[in-house]
């Protein structure tokens, strides 16, 4: 296996888990690591074309799926594997939970369909053997879907995901607790209704407890 570290930053939209990927970034970069900083869907040219069109175009769920994990393939292939291999720390804006949270939850789409498709894209060759790509450590920014969306009023034009209403978000949420629920060992949870500094604090606490930051 490769011998980088995998993070996936998750939350529904107006959870902050942008805020502190950067921050994240910086505390492995002052302790000698390369970064790469990626998200989904997008990363590559490819998959921000994808990005593009899921975000804004109407669409049904499993088109919205299968766009998702097309750009997720191509991500894989040119930046995350890449990274990893050369040892890199990979911090990275959603991942397939997202998938299971957004189209699965929210949509209401076919979770066997999504397992599958999990499997036929995220399957990387190793020396070792096939192997299921998923991020070492999730870190899941747990949010009230009333408390995110005041975060998110007026703070810039929704797509469309962004302007679905509270109950959308609810289901997201309970997408999430699924995911978290079957993957527990993987998943660092944060209260992401407390203060800016308190969340930071246990996002490190969470990669300290791993043994990968002094």
């Amino acid at each position: 296996m490769a011998s980088g570290i995998f993070i996936s930053f998750e939350g529904i939209d107006g959870a902050g888990k942008s805020t502190h990927i950067e921050g994240l970034a910086q505390a492995f970069q002052a302790q000698g690591r390369a970064v790469t900083l990626t998200r989904e869907p997008g990363g590559t040219p490819l998959a921000e074309k994808l990005r593009t069109l899921v975000l804004n175009d109407a669409m049904d769920a499993m088109t919205e799926a299968l766009l998702v994990f097309a750009a997720r393939r191509d991500h894989l292939q040119q930046v995350i594997e890449p990274a990893l291999a050369r040892d890199e720390v990979v911090l990275c804006d959603r991942f397939t939970d997202a998938t299971f949270a957004y189209q699965g939850g929210g949509r209401g789409f076919n979770l066997e369909v999504l397992t599958f498709l999990e499997q036929l894209v995220q399957t990387v060759k190793w020396p070792q053997g096939n192997v299921v790509r998923q991020p070492d450590l999730t870190i899941w920014f747990d949010l009230a879907p009333d408390i995110a969306a005041q975060r998110l009023a007026g703070a810039r034009v929704p797509d469309k995901f962004e302007a679905q209403p509270i109950t959308f978000f609810a289901r997201v949420r309970a997408g999430y607790q699924a995911r978290f629920d079957a993957a527990q060992p993987r998943f660092a949870r944060i209260a992401a209704e407390q203060t800016r500094e308190a969340v930071w604090l246990d996002v490190l606490t969470s990669v300290q407890q791993r043994g990968w930051l002094a």
